[in-house]
């Protein structure tokens, strides 16, 4: 993982083996594997503020299985977790890839600015395995290369219930 998200030139932070580990113990990890048995994808969520807000995170593609739409299918799928585990939680996710983006918007997430991500300490500690941290930390957490996302429940059903009045 920590070599394909090198390769791919992204901000993703490293995660000791013994982390991901917990996650998948913790029902709170996707992984997708080529029928040959090979590795073809990952991706985590975790919980913050109480349960208030959990986020996708992770989620990193073998160089080989990319352009074929799994991205797509383990954020979706995480997606449904989440919403499934904490559904009256926000969804959120910090991200450097227009990818990413572009799947997050299209799960109903939007950009939102850092102050409206998990005050909890946890969350960004993750950060701190991140190329780009020393950002994060200069700013005081204000900005960085990544690019904030959030899906908030009450706006999605405030937006849905506008459409058919």
């Amino acid at each position: 993982m920590e070599e394909s998200a090198k390769a791919r030139g992204t901000g993703i932070g490293k995660r000791s083996p013994e982390t991901i580990a917990n996650y998948i113990r913790e029902g709170k990890a996707l992984m997708a594997f080529h029928s040959d048995g090979r590795w073809a994808g990952f991706c985590y969520m975790n919980d913050f503020d109480n349960g208030a807000m959990v986020s996708n995170s992770g989620l990193i593609v073998a160089p080989e299985f990319r352009e074929h739409g799994l991205a797509t299918l383990l954020k979706k799928a995480l997606f449904d977790l989440c919403r499934e585990k904490y559904p009256e939680a926000s969804v959120v996710g910090i991200t450097t890839s227009a990818a990413v983006m572009k799947i997050n918007t299209a799960l109903g997430f939007y950009p939102t600015a850092f102050s409206e991500m998990p005050h909890d300490e946890k969350f960004w500690k993750g950060c701190e395995l991140c190329v780009n941290h020393d950002i994060l930390k200069r700013t005081g957490r204000k900005f960085c290369l990544c690019t904030a996302m959030r899906f908030d429940p009450t706006v999605k059903a405030a937006v849905a219930e506008r459409r058919f009045k």
